[in-house]
């Protein structure tokens, strides 16, 4: 999902106690099961928490189902 441009995974919900951040992340999901990130460093920082942990993905396939890696453009490209 884009919103304004922006590629759009995860939401980052302050609370009304002091300090407590809900991280919502967006679910990718079909028949063969789902994708997200479950943390993403430039999303956590920019909520003003400092860590040094990178990114974390979650997925789940169905029985049957191969996942393979894939090509993706700039500027939305990552590591793999």
């Amino acid at each position: 999902m884009f919103l304004s441009g922006i590629f759009y995974t995860m939401e980052i919900v302050k609370t009304e106690l002091a300090g407590l951040l809900v991280i919502k992340p967006k679910v990718f999901a079909d028949e063969r099961g789902y994708f997200f990130e479950s943390f993403r460093l430039d999303k956590i920082r920019d909520a003003g928490i400092t860590l040094n942990f990178v990114q974390d993905n979650e997925s789940k396939s169905q029985k049957n189902v191969l996942r393979g890696l894939h090509f993706q453009n700039p500027p939305f490209e990552q590591g793999k």
